[in-house]
């Protein structure tokens, strides 16, 4: 009996855990089929908002068609505006890339373009991927 206990507090403290980090999922895109990933949003001691962006299987954006410099991520916030989170770099085996970013609001939603430079202040590429259904 002491065991089932001990299994069901563990359980209930692993549920509780994963309840206070949100992970958003990417919607498989239509352009890079084989992309996927996720992120990870935690609210720090200072109420801000950590990202931790993962992504595997994203191809190299010049073999894009047509061909890009970068993926940049972006973030919308609650009020529609956009805000540029990082840029993501493909690499090793996997073409996996993450990125680490913090943010004052809670995003919303989280999308990745494809981007001719990494110097732009708005989305202008096309949508890789995106948490938005």
């Amino acid at each position: 009996m002491k065991t089932i206990n001990r299994i069901a507090a563990g359980l209930c403290i692993a549920f509780m855990l994963n309840a206070c980090t949100p992970k958003m999922s990417f919607v498989t895109s239509t352009v890079v089929p084989a992309a996927n990933g996720a992120i990870k949003v935690k609210k720090d001691k200072n109420s801000n908002y950590t990202l931790a962006v993962d992504v595997r299987n994203l191809a190299e954006p010049k073999n894009l068609t047509p061909s890009k410099g970068t993926y940049l991520v972006w973030m919308k916030q609650n009020d529609n505006s956009v805000k540029k989170l990082g840029q993501l770099s493909p690499s090793g085996k996997d073409l996996s890339a993450t990125l680490n970013a913090t943010a004052v609001v809670k995003p919303e939603a989280v999308f990745i373009t494809a981007e001719d430079n990494a110097e732009i202040l708005y989305p202008a590429g096309q949508t890789i991927l995106t948490t938005e259904k």
